[in-house]
């Protein structure tokens, strides 16, 4: 899911937009689209620190 979030980040897609195409795969939010806020913070993961 994240290295789907960060190809579609670099293709120039829009963030809400990525958060409607990911999928939660397991839990109890299974089958529901994430947040905006989840699609920033997996691509914050790549960023270095300053």
């Amino acid at each position: 899911m994240s290295a789907l979030a960060r190809a579609l980040r670099a293709q120039g897609v829009p963030v809400p937009q990525i958060a409607n195409k990911l999928v939660i795969p397991t839990g109890k939010n299974k089958g529901k689209n994430s947040s905006v806020a989840t699609v920033y913070r997996v691509l914050a993961e790549d960023e270095p620190e300053s």
